[in-house]
């Protein structure tokens, strides 16, 4: 009989255990932004899909400060998913910029989004036609604390200069465009999906350009960069936009932490991209992104090998 009982209690301590993993590796925090941003909704999403598709799994959707707060928040074990650019989670699995000694080098990719371009707009008056134009320059470079700051002051350097040269602002997209109408600005600095408001704004109501980037620039900026990929603006995303612009871009992501098992990471890659055509349907901003370029310039931070495990399948990777 206690033999019995012992048997029986050791099946009881191993199925609890077995369970106990299973749950925890179900347990999924899916953090984007805001609740007031678009992505905040889709989170909500998608998790709905993973909760109703995937047995056992438990995802809940949470706002959050945005990519850094994120990723910060994937290092401390806080979330198992979430949104940030490429240069962001690159950064964080390096442990430099924003993640100086808090290395993260487990963490991985899900999902290759859209691009965010840089969309650089000058007033025809500025004289601007390069970056070498920029120096002494009224320039708005994206709001206070923003990674778009970071991304003027790149480009900036491959002419020599810094923000330093220039009679720099730090306003946010909406204020950028109000200064440009009022003529209290030369340009401005802005990277976000195209087409966006602010730029929309500058281009219909100020006598205004986007400034192309030239491919050499990019290439020169990868070189240092890894982050970095080649965009054109179509003509035509603008009004008065004749002609195409190119210029350079950053990828989008969906990061995993390596909590989540190889299964559950296949599963949740598999979900999020059969469920793609409703998803696009119901938000706008996720017709930007091309499944079939979900593997591409995600600045060499590895794919989660569940989600790799996805992607060999139907054949986007070998």
């Amino acid at each position: 009989m206690k033999k019995t009982f012992a048997l029986v209690l050791c099946m009881v301590i191993v199925f609890s255990a077995l369970f106990t993993v299973s749950a925890s590796a179900a347990e999924i925090n899916f953090v984007t932004a805001g609740t007031s941003g678009t992505f905040y909704a889709i989170s909500v999403e998608v998790a709905k899909l993973w909760n109703d598709n995937i047995p056992g799994m438990h995802a809940v959707a949470t706002p959050s400060g945005g990519g850094v707060d994120n990723l910060n928040q994937a290092k401390d074990g806080e979330a198992q998913i979430g949104i940030a650019n490429a240069n962001l989670v690159y950064q964080s699995m390096m442990g430099t910029d924003a993640f100086e000694g808090d290395a993260n080098p487990d963490i991985r990719i899900f999902a290759g989004l859209y691009y965010n371009p840089n969309q650089v707009v000058v007033t025809n008056a500025s004289g601007i036609n390069s970056f070498a134009d920029f120096a002494g320059k009224h320039f708005s470079v994206g709001a206070a604390g923003s990674t778009t700051i970071d991304e003027a002051a790149h480009h900036l350097a491959t002419a020599g200069l810094t923000l330093d040269d220039m009679k720099t602002e730090y306003m946010d997209v909406a204020s950028s465009a109000d200064a440009i109408q009022n003529k209290q600005l030369d340009g401005a600095w802005i990277m976000a999906g195209a087409p966006n408001a602010g730029v929309t704004q500058i281009l219909t109501s100020s006598d205004a350009k986007l400034l192309p980037i030239p491919e050499e620039v990019v290439d020169a900026l990868k070189a240092d960069y890894p982050w970095y990929a080649s965009y054109t603006i179509p003509a035509g995303t603008y009004a008065n936009q004749d002609e195409d612009v190119p210029t350079s871009a950053v990828k989008l992501t969906l990061f995993l932490t390596p909590d989540v098992d190889e299964e559950t990471a296949y599963q949740m890659t598999k979900v999020f991209w059969e469920n793609w055509d409703s998803l696009t349907e119901n938000f706008a901003a996720l017709k930007a992104a091309d499944p079939a370029k979900a593997c591409e310039d995600l600045a060499g931070v590895p794919l989660h090998e569940g989600a790799a495990r996805y992607y060999r399948e139907i054949g986007l990777i070998d």
